[in-house]
């Protein structure tokens, strides 16, 4: 370790420090009377204390640093990856996996810490960062452990890395495949039975999770089968309790898979627990894969949209995927010149009308007579001065046929509905719409969603804003070219949620008559099991303005009607809760708040599904981690192996610990050495003078 004293002046500056120490030393011990008794040795040394006391303080005023070079040795990195789902235990050698092989991969790891710095994780569909074999994790995603490694230690002396698995993946991608950016050896350790078991499962299920009702509705159950020829099973499924399909299969061989069409009908509304069951057959290793839980929710109807463009247009199919992808929508692209029944529609939305080609007179008087809202997409076709003749609530005083290049804004004060911190971060990092050049104003009350950024100038032009008149809505989005948004969010996020986010709630906020109640609680109807279940929750004041200054308490009752207790969280403007991890089942809450001299309840339900994910296989996969270790430069071994794995990594000579140089400034009077020298110093002066009466 080397210091270096650091000073913004000349170190021989220090010279008027010595000199300053010097002379407030004279004036103290020269005349002072007190002192004449002092043998010339004790007031020399005095003197001296004196002096380097003052002269340290002063040189203190400097603001001198200290730069401290130390050099650092780090171990190499060795990350022991656990996998703790429940496929681990699915085989002969389960009583091995809970009681000898977890003492086995302690003793292993204990063994390596003299070379390496030795990391634990177990992982599944989560990770954790000790050695955990409760083999509890619903799912397997290799992808998720990768990604977590290179976060975690991407920059730093990883020697290598051993992965204990039986292969199986039921999240994410293959790891043999996997891009992420790991130059490390990685060793499997193969656990699990690769032997073919005689098992019955039920291997899918595919349903859609929302349907009408009065419709019908279909099931495909995936019915699979290993080493059960000649056996027979019944596939039943019972709608809350009450069985509504059964069949008898016979298995017509060792290796067997059949696809099993079920109808059934959605005759009221709600949600429908639907349990499927296969009969056991002797001899099976699991019973756990013979059953299936799975809720379908019935709505009323869906709600239909009539999406309108002066002409063909890429924003045309982008709104209309998005758009249909909640499921609570159906949407047709139509022209001005359709003559098209509009009396069933629930919403409007008008693409660049009206144009110099076409008013869009005949939806937009329909659209009057029903109170049907409308949201106005304006862009370089639309004709603003008809535009502005409609009276929507927003004037464009435009004398130039020009169009303007315009950044989303989000307004922080919006309160018609909320964005995620995702879509409210993104927006901003989309490409610009296209916008009418122009001066804006807005003529009636309104909520601006959007504000218009022109390069790096924010502005108080809408980009997307709603009015309400009445029992009429209507949105304006002032600008097109909103496909790009699509695909700068999928190239930003590989997915499309924050566009689908700002569409499908920008719809919802105008198909949905307005809730005038002054309490609302927003959540999913469905989670998973390894899904935590969380609730939105706002509170409106008489003047309708948004609080979150009462509690707000919820009652989650489970399907034996035991009740759980819960107080919502308060963020900036409104109330959150994060009920954590619940059961697979059906459950009701109760929500209640006290505004003032008034109480507010809501109510309503939800499921949570249960992840038979990791029952469905039950032969491990020893050849993907054959696979996976050798494109990564390691080996596979066996539980059985653990001690030349081990001799394996300490006699890798290419894996070594690393020395760098750490630099630090530290301001000298912070250094606690300073303080006791000037502490002793002074206590030192003291006591002599005190021991010779000079006090």
């Amino acid at each position: 370790m080397k210091f270096q004293l650091i000073t913004e002046q000349p170190l021989w500056w220090l010279l008027f420090c010595f000199a300053l120490g010097v002379g407030y030393a004279v004036l103290l011990y020269r005349n002072e009377k007190s002192l004449e008794s002092l043998r010339p040795w004790l007031r020399k040394l005095l003197f001296g204390f004196r002096t380097v006391v003052i002269t340290l303080l002063a040189f203190l005023l400097l603001t001198p640093l200290i730069k401290i070079n130390s050099r650092e040795t780090e171990k190499p990195i060795l990350i022991v990856a656990q996998d703790n789902s429940r496929s681990i235990l699915i085989n002969k050698d389960s009583l091995f996996y809970k009681n000898s092989y977890p003492e086995q991969v302690r003793k292993f790891a204990d063994a390596l810490k003299d070379k390496y710095d030795v990391k634990t994780i177990s992982w599944g569909d989560r990770i954790s960062e000790k050695l955990d074999f409760s083999y509890n994790y619903q799912q397997t995603d290799f992808s998720a452990l990768l990604d977590e490694v290179n976060v975690r230690y991407g920059n730093r002396n990883v020697g290598a890395m051993v992965v204990a698995s039986d292969g199986l993946y039921n999240k994410g991608s293959n790891p043999v495949y996997s891009t992420a950016s790991l130059k490390i050896p990685i060793y499997t350790l193969a656990l699990g039975d690769t032997s073919v078991q005689k098992d019955l499962l039920i291997r899918n299920v595919a349903f859609n999770k929302r349907v009408y009702l009065g419709n019908s509705f279909p099931l495909q159950i995936i019915v699979a089968a290993k080493q059960c020829a000649g056996a027979q099973t019944i596939v039943s499924v019972k709608q809350d309790s009450v069985q509504v399909f059964s069949r008898n299969l016979t298995i017509n061989g060792n290796v067997f898979s059949q696809e099993i069409p079920v109808i059934l009908d959605a005759k009221k509304k709600g949600i429908y627990h639907l349990s499927i069951d296969l009969s056991a057959v002797n001899g099976e290793i699991t019973l756990a894969n013979n059953h299936r839980d799975i809720y379908v929710e019935v709505l009323e109807s869906k709600q239909k949209i009539y999406l309108v463009g002066d002409g063909p247009h890429p924003d045309l199919g982008a709104l209309k995927s998005s758009i249909e992808g909640s499921q609570n929508y159906t949407v047709k692209i139509g022209s001005p010149e359709d003559n098209e029944s509009l009396n069933e529609y629930n919403l409007f939305i008008l693409h660049n009308l009206p144009s110099n080609k076409h008013d869009g007179s005949a939806i937009l008087k329909k659209a009057a007579s029903l109170k049907i809202p409308v949201l106005y997409i304006l862009g370089t076709q639309t004709n603003v001065r008809a535009f502005n003749a409609l009276n929507t609530g927003l004037t464009i005083q435009a004398n130039l046929d020009k169009s303007n290049p315009v950044i989303a804004n989000v307004n922080p004060s919006f309160s018609l509905f909320t964005l995620s911190d995702e879509t409210r971060h993104a927006l901003p990092e989309f490409p610009p719409l296209l916008t009418p050049f122009g001066r804006y104003s807005l003529n009636t009350a309104n909520s601006i969603l959007l504000n218009q950024q022109i390069g790096a100038v924010r502005t108080d032009d809408p980009l997307l804003v709603f009015f309400e008149s009445g029992d009429m809505k209507t949105g304006v989005l002032c600008g097109e070219g909103i496909w790009r948004w699509k695909l700068a969010d999928y190239r930003q996020h590989d997915q499309w949620n924050v566009f689908n986010e700002i569409v499908v709630k920008t719809v919802q906020n105008l198909c949905v008559r307005e809730n005038k109640s002054h309490f609302k609680i927003n959540s999913k109807n469905s989670f998973a099991e390894n899904e935590p279940v969380s609730f939105d929750a706002e509170v409106y004041n008489d003047s309708y303005e948004l609080i979150n200054t009462p509690d707000i308490n919820m009652s989650i009752i489970n399907s034996d009607g035991k009740s759980f207790p819960y107080t919502f969280s308060k963020t900036e403007r409104a109330y959150t809760l994060n009920a954590g991890f619940l059961n697979s089942g059906e459950y009701r809450y109760k929500a209640n708040v006290k505004l003032g001299d008034k109480a507010y309840t809501g109510e309503g339900a939800f499921t949570v599904s249960a992840l038979q994910a990791e029952q469905t296989e039950t032969t491990a996969d020893h050849q993907l981690l054959y696979a996976f270790a050798h494109k990564n430069g390691g080996e596979l071994f066996y539980p059985t192996e653990l001690n030349q794995l081990q001799q394996k990594l300490l006699s890798r000579e290419d894996i070594k610990s690393v020395s760098y140089s750490h630099y630090k400034l530290q301001d000298l009077v912070n250094v606690k050495l300073v303080f006791f020298l000037l502490l002793l110093l002074l206590s030192f002066e003291w006591f002599l003078r005190k021991r010779a009466g000079a006090y």
